[in-house]
This record gives C-alpha cells, structure tokens and sequence, in this order.
C-alpha cells in the first residue's frame, strides 16, 4: 500500500467516525469542507500553539484531561467493567505524572518543546491502540506500589487515627466553648 492509499484509507475512516457527530455533518454541509479537514485544521491549530508554547501548559492539561474525563464518565455510565479498569488505570499513572511534574517543573520549564512532548505522552497514555498508562502502570507502578502496600496502608492508617483525634479534641472543645458561652 502506498503512501496515497494509506493517506485514503486514514480519511476515510476519520470520515467515519465524525460521521457519528451531527454538529459536524451539519458544518460541513453548511461550508462544502470536508470534516476530516476542518478536523485536521484543528488539530494542526492546536499543535502549532503548543509547539511554540502559546498556551502549551494549558492545551497540554486540556488533552490529558478532557477526553479520559468525558470516558471515563462514560465508563463509570456503562455497565461494562473492561473500560473502567483502563480508565483507573490512565487516571492512577496520569496522578503520578503530575506528581513527579510538579516535583520536577523547575528543570522541565528549561526543556524545549517540553508541552509538546508532554501533549504526545498524553496521547501515548490515553489511546486505546497504545494503551500507554497500561504499559506504565504494570512496568513500573503496580510493583512500586505492592512492594511498599505494607508500610503505605500502616502510615495511611496512622494519619487517619491522627486526623480523628484532632477532629474529635476540635468537636469536644467546640462543644465546651457553645457551653461556657451560653452559661456566661
């Protein structure tokens, strides 16, 4: 297949899947463009903000964050389980991402095209046919996290008895303050 062909066979299953979008039937017959080109105007559009940072920070989040929340609502809606163990899984390593991010913003800030990258491994992480967060997920998270499942449930634990005394010491003394200023 030839680069052409292939070229054909991707619009026409871009095609397709807009398709499935009324709005977008609809513009397109409204302006004789093609949706799969409106589609990739847009795409382009927001990949050069990225690519010379206007706006990377926020497009980037908005990628990561936008599509896996609307499926991940439509996992949660459906009664099938396959699709919220994927989106667990994409949220558990998409927490973690931006936990080492904001650990490490001072040396990522210096990094040319760090948003664009940070959009691709998004993409990387949240498409079905990559099935990226997975890969991470199993590699290197899940054997973290079992690993050290004894002491983070041990310390988990001791904060919440911790957090229940003070709450406890908070209401009992709220009570005595309503008490003594009601006898006073």
């Amino acid at each position: 297949m030839d680069f052409k062909e292939k070229l054909n066979y991707f619009n026409a299953q871009a095609d397709k899947e807009l398709s499935k979008y009324p709005q977008l039937v609809k513009l397109e017959q409204q302006t004789n463009v093609p949706k799969t080109y409106m589609a990739a105007g847009v795409v382009a559009f927001v990949f050069t903000l990225i690519f010379f940072n206007i706006w990377g920070e926020l497009l980037s989040d908005i990628i990561g964050w936008l599509y896996p929340a609307y499926a991940s609502f439509k996992a949660i809606e459906s009664k099938e389980t396959s699709d919220d163990v994927q989106w667990l899984t994409y949220w558990t390593v998409y927490g973690f991402i931006n936990m080492v991010e904001f650990f490490s913003d001072f040396i990522l800030y210096w990094v040319p095209f760090y948003f664009l990258f940070k959009t691709v491994f998004f993409l990387w992480l949240l498409l079905p046919p990559f099935k990226g967060a997975q890969l991470i997920y199993t590699k290197f998270l899940r054997p973290a996290l079992i690993s050290y499942q004894g002491d983070i449930d041990k310390n988990i634990n001791k904060w919440k008895n911790k957090i229940e005394d003070v709450a406890r010491d908070a209401a009992q003394s709220a009570m005595e303050a309503s008490k003594s200023e009601k006898s006073e």
